[in-house]
C-alpha cells in the first residue's frame, strides 16, 4: 500500500444510505482526507479511477454479474471493508431468498420475470470473496466506520464487538423492551449502535447481525414470559441475517 493510500467507494443492491452517513460525517472526513486520496466515489466525486488500494463497498451480491463485478474488486484492491447490514450480512434484500428466484421474479416482476433472470440469491460479500473489515449496521455508526477506517489504514485488526445490544442498553438505563411488552432482538444481537433503536423506544431488529454462542435458552425463556413465540422472533430476525441459517431455536 502506498504512502498515501488510494480508498475508492462501491455499491450493489442497497439504498446507499451508509454511504450517506459516511458523508454526514462532514468534519470528521475533511480531518481524515489530508492522509488518503478518494479516488472513486459516485456519490461525492466526477472522478472514477481503476487503481485504488482500500476499497469500502456497500451493498448485497444479488446478480451473477454483481459477482464477477466484486471479483474484480478484490483483485484489485488490498483491503475490503464492508459497510452496512447488506455488505456483511445480506440485509433486507435477502429477503427474497426465502422463496426459490423464479418465483420471487414472477411475484415482483410479473410477465416480465424473465427480464430479470440474472437475480440470484441475495448474500453478503464474504460468501463470495475475502473482506477484512465490516461496518456493521443499517445504516452505519458513523463513529464505528471512522476506527474501522483508521484501523484498515494501519494495517490492524479491529475487534468487532461480540456483546449484546443488552450490555448498551443498560449504560443507558434503558428500559427492557421485553419489559414494555416488545419484541426485540437485543439479546442476540452484537451491539456497536449504541443502542440508538432502544433508546427511541423501538425494539431492535438485529441489524448488526448475531453474536457469536448467543445465549438461546434465556431467550426462549424470556420470550416465554412476555408471550412471544419463536416465530415472532425468527421472522424479526430474517429482516436482516436471510443468508445465514438464523439461530436454531426450538418452536
Amino acid at each position: 500500500m502506498s504512502a498515501k493510500p488510494r480508498v475508492a467507494f462501491f455499491d450493489f443492491a442497497c439504498c446507499e444510505g451508509c454511504q450517506l452517513s459516511v458523508l454526514e460525517l462532514e468534519e470528521q472526513i475533511l480531518e481524515i482526507l489530508p492522509h488518503i486520496d478518494i479516488v472513486a466515489w459516485r456519490e461525492a466525486i466526477s472522478d472514477q479511477s481503476d487503481e485504488y488500494d482500500v476499497a469500502i463497498v456497500e451493498g448485497s451480491i444479488t446478480r451473477q454479474c454483481d459477482v464477477e463485478r466484486l471479483q474484480k474488486i478484490r483483485e484489485t484492491a488490498a483491503v475490503i471493508i464492508a459497510l452496512g447490514s447488506c455488505a456483511t450480512l445480506g440485509g433486507v434484500n435477502a429477503l427474497k431468498n426465502q422463496w426459490k428466484m423464479e418465483e420471487a421474479l414472477k411475484t415482483v416482476y410479473g410477465d416480465q420475470w424473465e427480464y430479470f433472470s440474472d437475480s440470484i440469491p441475495a448474500r453478503p460479500l464474504q460468501a463470495v470473496v475475502p473482506v477484512e473489515y465490516m461496518v456493521h449496521g443499517c445504516p452505519i455508526n458513523p463513529a464505528e466506520f471512522v476506527v474501522v477506517l483508521q484501523h484498515a489504514l494501519l494495517g490492524k485488526p479491529y475487534p468487532v464487538s461480540n456483546n449484546p445490544v443488552c450490555f448498551e442498553c443498560r449504560l443507558k438505563e434503558n428500559v427492557c423492551q421485553y419489559d414494555l411488552g416488545k419484541p426485540c432482538l437485543g439479546p442476540v444481537t452484537r451491539c456497536g449502535c449504541g443502542a440508538i433503536c432502544t433508546s427511541y423506544g423501538h425494539g431492535c431488529f438485529g441489524c448488526r447481525g448475531l453474536i457469536e454462542d448467543p445465549n438461546v435458552n434465556a431467550a426462549q425463556e424470556v420470550l416465554s414470559k412476555v408471550g412471544y413465540t419463536v416465530d415472532d422472533v425468527l421472522g424479526r430476525m430474517r429482516i436482516y441475517s436471510n443468508w445465514f441459517e438464523p439461530v436454531k431455536l426450538e418452536a
